[in-house]
């Protein structure tokens, strides 16, 4: 699956990988949904470092559709009040 961040770029990550990243998804939905901005801003880095370390960049001369659009690291949480809503992260 590719899953790109905003402003940063495109991973490939592997399949396996799917239920975490929709946990930290969930986890990152019922953070804003219950207004706890801490709470937030730690699972967003987490997310991102997770798909950093367990993903592989894909070159920016190759071009591939996004199957999951990540926020930048630095939205903030009024922000994602308007992106992480109901089904989660914005869908590629």
């Amino acid at each position: 699956m590719i899953v790109r961040i905003v402003t940063e770029g495109q991973y490939r990550l592997a399949g396996q990988h799917l239920d975490k990243l929709n946990d930290y998804d969930n986890r990152i939905v019922e953070a804003v949904a219950g207004d706890k901005p801490a709470e937030y801003s730690s699972l967003l880095a987490e997310m991102m470092a997770f798909v950093r370390k367990n993903g592989a960049p894909v070159p920016t001369e190759e071009f591939v559709a996004s199957d999951v659009i990540m926020p930048p690291g630095d939205t903030t949480f009024e922000e994602a009040k308007k992106l992480f809503v109901g089904a989660g992260i914005v869908p590629g």
